[in-house]
């Protein structure tokens, strides 16, 4: 048996998270405060849902969690659009961003296919 550390999805989840919270210390984001706290809130929570979806029992409660990581990255997604087209963040930020958002995305799906055989 594994823990939720030893996923790779919780682990990239965990990474994509830090760079968030880097950019939020850089201006002009650092001085937007619902932007900032927003971003960061979303780049947490796709990590702590997929922690929190491993640890529990049910199955029903873990494909609920799994899910809401996968909703917060099609959310963090969503706000580096908004940072790109702002010019908070550059083109190179912007794509990196969004491609490791994607790869968490990725692998939460593969997470919930994992719950389709039990």
């Amino acid at each position: 048996m594994i823990t939720f550390e030893q996923l790779e999805a919780w682990r990239e989840a965990k990474v994509l998270a830090v760079e968030i919270y880097k950019l939020g210390r850089v201006k002009p984001l650092a001085t937007d405060f619902s932007l900032r706290d927003q971003i960061q809130r979303a780049g947490v929570s796709v990590m702590s849902n997929i922690a929190e979806g491993y640890e529990r029992l049910h199955l029903l409660e873990k494909r609920q969690f799994y899910n809401v990581a996968r909703a917060s990255c099609g959310e963090l997604r969503s706000q580096l659009h908004l940072l790109r087209d702002l010019e908070f963040i550059s083109e190179k930020q912007f794509e990196t961003l969004f491609e490791q958002a994607n790869r968490v995305g990725r692998l939460t799906s593969g997470l919930l296919r994992s719950l389709e055989s039990h």
